[in-house]
């Protein structure tokens, strides 16, 4: 979170939406084998930008930001780091 800037919702929220991205992720192996992993996944809402990246021992890193970044090329820079 960038100093001096409000979270949008409240922790109960945050563990909420933690438990859904972490439902999708695994919901989300099921189709590995006919398209191939996911690498990334990414939600454009109405605020902000969701990007999910699994990770190994099925973790999650969760990055949110604002919508004016380049989506063509922030996600795929996380990607390359995380690699």
């Amino acid at each position: 979170m960038r100093e001096g800037l409000k979270a949008l919702e409240d922790a109960k929220k945050d563990e909420m939406l933690f438990m859904e991205l972490s439902l999708r992720v695994r919901m989300r192996h099921e189709f590995d084998e006919e398209f191939g992993p996911v690498e990334f996944s990414l939600s454009y809402r109405g605020k902000i930008i969701v990007c999910s990246y699994p990770m190994k021992d099925e973790r999650v890193l969760l990055v949110t930001t604002d919508r004016q970044i380049d989506l063509n090329k922030i996600p795929f820079e996380i990607l390359k780091l995380l690699k």
